[in-house]
């Protein structure tokens, strides 16, 4: 089996890694490529990664390339994981945003915008490249925003999943608070990439007891301090949002505190510098523990199921994925993608039934639905027009002046990125 990692040179792949190398019996891989353009950050990676395979004793070949085309063919599955422009854009995405008032995060808002803009052209290359070299191949996509990418990959006909660590996140820390096996804990998971709710903690399966309950009942404080929200909401919500869901619930908050506060984009930099420094030790073969720090926990586990899945491997029967609709939510286009339970084998992702939901969520899962929608018109087809239409759409923009000003300074910060600016 050959599986390769776009943005390989990424200081999240020794967690990628870690897990291939711990879990190398649900997911026998005998090649793994990590294709970076960033020559010397993939040097760094790679090194640390073979090291990790050898000190756990897994045999898979690892390879390195800059060379997109090599190091997909011939690939089982194909991961992605890139940040296009890097953490400077990221920067610019988290505070120009701000000048408005608005929330300034790399995957909503007109932050989340910008990187859909800069990153979808992009993925789409890539995925073209993939079907050249080797159409069968499976695309799972990490790279935010997961939702919007997801869906212009499957629009254009690729054979592609989207994930993301949150469900895996809430499933690890529920299970620890419940004192049960991760592996027993089904979670209802729904809404869109990085705009969910559990809506139910269910044990043994999709038809086990409902203990969401008494999981707040009894552990609400450490829920909601997860969440960095007063446990209010939670309480009154009756379910557990994402924590992406600060942004819409907190929204002036959340705005000042960002303003007093360093970007998380340049908390990230620092953290990769000492990473990538750490990774260039020839001494090191395992995964460093500030590595946790960096973000993306539990992916590996997420990456690893999914994979062995639609490779047809074994894997979890269900696990929250970004897929096509097709009727799951009856509000929503066909063709919208949504994040949600799926049971996933050899033939794709196919969402489990999601039973009615309140309008409190359904009422913004649509208008984040109806954005995302303008937000890949204008990735694909560009122009200052559809941008401006898809900031004003968007929840966290919706005001004439905002998404005026908004797009002004979008496309200013982007232009290096925007073939049509």
């Amino acid at each position: 089996m050959k599986l390769a990692v776009v943005g390989g040179g990424s200081t999240y792949t020794p967690e990628l890694i870690d897990g291939f190398a711990r879990l190398r019996d649900t997911l026998p891989i005998e090649e793994l490529v990590l294709v970076d353009p960033a020559a010397d950050r993939l040097q760094l990676v790679g090194g640390l990664a073979r090291r990790i395979f050898a000190r756990q004793g897994h045999p898979g070949r690892i390879v390195t390339t800059s060379d997109v085309d090599a190091g997909v063919a011939d690939a089982d599955a194909v991961l992605l994981q890139l940040r296009v422009g890097g953490q400077a854009a990221r920067e610019q995405d988290e505070t120009w945003p701000l000048e408005c008032g608005c929330v300034g995060q790399e995957t909503t808002g007109a932050g989340g915008l910008a990187k859909a803009l800069r990153t979808v052209p992009v993925v789409l290359d890539i995925a073209e490249r993939v079907r050249r070299t080797n159409p069968d191949a499976w695309i799972i996509d990490f790279t935010n925003p997961v939702g919007i990418v997801t869906r212009a990959l499957l629009q254009a006909g690729h054979k592609a999943v989207g994930l993301c660590n949150v469900a895996i996140g809430f499933q690890r820390k529920f299970a620890a608070l419940l004192g049960v096996a991760p592996v027993e804990v089904h979670l209802d998971h729904v809404g869109l990439n990085h705009l969910t709710w559990e809506t139910g903690v269910r044990l043994g399966g999709p038809d086990g007891d409902d203990i969401l309950p008494k999981l707040l009942a009894e552990h609400g404080d450490a829920v909601a301090g997860d969440l960095r929200m007063p446990r209010e909401i939670v309480d009154r919500l009756g379910v557990v949002p994402s924590y992406y869901l600060r942004y819409f619930y907190q929204h002036d908050a959340v705005v000042e505190e960002l303003r007093t506060k360093p970007s998380r984009a340049a908390e990230v930099a620092a953290m990769e510098r000492e990473l990538l420094t750490m990774y260039g030790d020839p001494t090191l073969d395992e995964k460093p523990a500030l590595l946790a720090k960096r973000g993306g926990a539990f992916y590996s586990e997420a990456a690893v199921d999914l994979a062995a899945s639609l490779l047809g491997n074994g894997g979890s029967p269900h696990q929250v994925v970004n897929t096509v609709n097709n009727g799951t939510l009856p509000f929503l286009p066909d063709d919208a993608v949504i994040e949600v339970q799926a049971s996933v084998d050899r033939t794709g992702a196919t969402p489990l039934a999601v039973p009615g939901l309140d309008p409190l969520f359904s009422g913004l899962i649509a208008n984040v639905t109806a954005y995302e929608d303008l937000a890949l018109k204008a990735a694909l087809h560009g122009g200052r027009e559809r941008v401006f239409k898809a900031l004003l759409a968007h929840p966290l923009v919706g005001q004439y002046a905002y998404a005026e000003r908004l797009t002004d300074s979008l496309v200013a910060h982007n232009r290096e990125h925007l073939a049509w600016a």
